[in-house]
């Protein structure tokens, strides 16, 4: 989980927040998670949370939980994207459908990637492509 700067304690929200964020920016690329199997390895350590709270985590990753997103690679001056460090698109709902008002950008990304898709391109092919934790 992504740790807080010397001296601050998370909210319980910022915690929950910090802990989706880590488990999305751990799927790899051509892999997929969905928004309910991230909730339930977050609430398995933290006891609280489910799907529409993962979507509004990642929904506010660019802006409200930016802060929670450890900056590695980066220099402290260097302006960084978000979604550069949060891939949002690898995380769909249980049928494998990416965000609907993101629909195109989070396709493109997934085929990008090479991820497994349905043959009408609209979906990901979760029996191929799911990711757990404990695969890496």
């Amino acid at each position: 989980m992504t740790d807080s700067p010397p001296g601050t304690q998370l909210t319980d929200v910022e915690e929950y927040a910090a802990a989706v964020l880590d488990v999305v920016r751990r799927i790899p690329s051509g892999r997929a998670m969905t928004y309910g199997l991230i909730a339930e390895i977050v609430g398995e350590d933290l006891g609280r949370g489910g799907p529409r709270q993962v979507g509004s985590v990642l929904a506010g990753s660019g802006g409200r939980y930016a802060h929670l997103v450890a900056d590695d690679d980066q220099d402290d001056d260097a302006p960084v994207s978000d979604e550069d460090r949060v891939p949002w698109w690898r995380v769909v709902n249980a049928a494998g459908s990416p965000p609907q008002h993101h629909l195109t950008e989070a396709l493109d990304a997934l085929r990008a990637e090479g991820c497994p898709l349905s043959r009408d391109g609209r979906r990901v092919n979760l029996r191929r492509a799911v990711w757990f934790p404990e695969d890496d």
